[in-house]
C-alpha cells in the first residue's frame, strides 16, 4: 500500500498580496507597545470606542475553545457575535468573525488595503496593523457581542485597547512565549493580569497558586470584581463527560461539549461562568442556550478527528487524529488524551492501539518541554519541518530534542507525505496523531477542506 500524494500548498487570494506587503512594514526590532496600534487606531477614527461589548480574553492554553464554546452559547440564544482569534489555521480570514460569518475575500482585500494606505509605510508590526483592521471591521458591522482573543500576553498587546470591556476572561496561564514575557510564571502571569479593567468582571479559569495570586493581586489592584474557579465557581466533571457548574448566580448540570478531551471541560466551564456574567448585565442566556451551546460549539485542531482528506484516504483503518498543542501544559494535557485512548482502546479492542505520530513545531518552542509527557505512549514518532514556515525546527533538530524528551524511536522525515507514507504499511488498527503547532495542523486542514 502507498500513501496518496499530496500538496501542502495554500490558494492564492488577493487578499495574500496585501498580507505579503503588511509583512515587510515589520520594525526591525520586536518590541511590545501599543503606541503603533494607537497611532493606527487614531488615523482610522477610532474603531475601539464604537464596538458591541466586549470579552477580552487571555491566557496560555485554553483561549480558543473557550471563545468557541461562548460563542457556541449566545449565537444558540439568538445573538450575531463577532470574533477575533490567532493564529488561524489555513486561511488569513479565520481571525475575524464578522456577526457569525468570517470575513469575505473582497472585504478583507479593502480593508486591508485602507489600513495600508493610512499607515502610510510606517513600521508596525503585522499583528498590529491586522488587529487595527479587525477593530474596524468590528466597529463597521452590527453585532450584538464582540469576543477578543489577545494574541500575546495582554497588557502590551494590540488588542488591549478596549477601555471598558464587558468582561475579561483569564484561562490556565503557564510557561510560554519566554522571550517576549518573561522567564518566570509571575511574570507571565502579571503580563496577562493587565486585561483586568476597573470595575469590570474577571473571570478566571482553573490555574497554579502562583498564577491565581498574580492575577487576584492586581484585579484588586484596579478594582475589577472577581469571579475564581474554585473560590467565586467551581465545575465538577461527571461520568457523562459534562459536568456539574456551582455558583451564587446559578447551579446545574449540564452536557459534555461538543469538543474531545478531558481539559475541555475546564475550558467550557470557563465559558458558562462568563456567561452568566454576561446575564447578569442584560444578555438573555436562558439555560437552554447553555445546553445547546456546548453541543454546537466548533474549533478545529484540537484533538480532531480526521475522516477524509488525503492522510485519512492513505490510511485505511486508522483514527486519525489533528492537534495544535504546543507548549509544556499542552504537552500534559495531550498525554491525558493519550492515556484516555488506551483505556478505550482496552474496552473496545483488548488492547491499546499502537500510537503513531507526526510532530513539526515553531523553533520559538520548548519542544522537550511539549515532548516529554507524550514518550510513554508512542509506537513511532516521525519529525516533519513545517512546510512554509522559516521559524520552524528542522526535522532533525526536532527529532534530536524528541529523543533528548525519551522518545527513543525519534526519526525525522522529508516531509509530511514521506512521514504518512512510511505508515500505510504497519498493521492496523492503529492511530495517527499529528502534533506539534497550529500552524502544522493549519497546513494539514488546507488540504483537507
Amino acid at each position: 500500500m502507498t500513501a496518496a500524494p499530496f500538496t501542502l500548498d495554500a490558494p492564492d487570494a488577493a487578499s495574500d498580496e496585501v498580507l505579503a506587503r503588511l509583512m515587510r512594514l515589520h520594525p526591525k526590532v520586536i518590541d511590545l507597545s501599543l503606541g503603533r496600534t494607537q497611532d493606527l487606531l487614531d488615523r482610522l477614527g477610532r474603531p475601539q470606542d464604537r464596538l458591541p461589548p466586549v470579552v477580552h480574553v487571555a491566557g496560555t492554553n485554553g483561549k480558543g475553545s473557550t471563545i468557541a464554546a461562548l460563542r457556541a452559547i449566545a449565537e444558540a440564544a439568538g445573538y450575531k457575535v463577532h470574533v477575533y482569534t490567532s493564529p488561524h489555521l489555513a486561511r488569513f480570514h479565520e481571525r475575524i468573525r464578522l456577526a457569525g460569518a468570517l470575513i469575505g475575500e473582497d472585504a478583507l482585500t479593502d480593508l486591508l488595503i485602507e489600513c495600508e494606505t493610512v499607515n502610510e509605510n510606517r513600521p508596525i508590526t503585522f499583528f498590529e496593523i491586522t488587529t487595527c483592521a479587525a477593530f474596524k471591521a468590528f466597529a463597521d458591522t452590527p453585532a450584538d457581542l464582540l469576543l477578543l482573543e489577545t494574541g500575546l500576553g495582554g497588557r502590551l498587546d494590540s488588542t488591549n485597547m478596549v477601555d471598558r470591556p464587558a468582561a475579561t476572561v483569564i484561562t490556565p496561564i503557564s510557561i510560554d512565549h519566554v522571550q517576549f514575557l518573561g522567564d518566570t510564571l509571575r511574570q507571565i502571569a502579571t503580563e496577562k493580569a493587565h486585561i483586568q479593567k476597573a470595575g469590570t468582571p474577571s473571570i478566571v479559569g482553573p490555574q497554579s497558586d502562583e498564577a491565581l495570586a498574580v492575577v487576584s493581586e492586581y484585579a484588586q489592584t484596579v478594582g475589577a470584581p472577581l469571579a475564581r474557579f474554585g473560590l467565586e465557581w467551581s465545575a465538577t466533571p461527571d461520568a457523562a463527560g459534562g459536568f456539574r457548574f456551582d455558583s451564587p448566580a446559578w447551579s446545574g448540570s449540564l452536557p459534555a461539549p461538543n469538543l474531545r478531551g478531558g481539559h475541555q471541560v475546564m475550558n467550557t466551564a470557563t465559558s458558562v461562568a462568563a456567561a452568566l456574567i454576561l446575564r447578569d448585565q442584560g444578555f438573555d442566556l436562558p439555560d437552554t442556550a447553555l445546553r445547546d451551546g456546548l453541543g454546537r460549539i466548533d474549533w478545529p485542531a484540537r484533538l480532531q478527528t480526521l475522516t477524509r482528506g488525503p492522510i485519512a484516504e492513505a490510511l485505511p483503518g486508522w483514527t486519525v487524529t489533528l492537534d495544535g498543542g504546543h507548549n509544556a501544559a499542552a504537552g500534559d494535557i495531550l498525554a491525558e488524551e493519550l492515556a484516555r485512548w488506551a483505556e478505550e482502546d482496552r474496552r473496545d479492542f483488548g488492547a491499546p492501539r499502537p500510537v503513531h505520530a507526526i510532530c513539526g513545531m515553531m523553533n520559538s518552542k520548548a519542544a522537550t518541554d511539549f515532548l516529554r509527557p507524550l514518550a510513554p505512549y508512542l509506537a513511532g514518532f516521525q519529525t516533519v519541518a513545517i512546510p512554509g514556515e522559516e521559524n520552524a525546527f528542522s526535522a532533525d533538530d526536532l527529532a534530536s530534542m524528541a529523543r533528548t524528551a525519551g522518545i527513543a524511536g525519534a526519526r525525522a522525515a522529508s516531509d509530511i507525505p514521506t512521514a504518512v507514507a512510511g505508515l500505510a504499511g504497519l498493521p492496523v488498527p492503529a492511530r495517527l496523531l499529528i502534533c506539534g503547532s497550529l500552524y502544522l495542523a493549519g497546513r494539514i486542514l488546507r488540504r483537507n477542506g
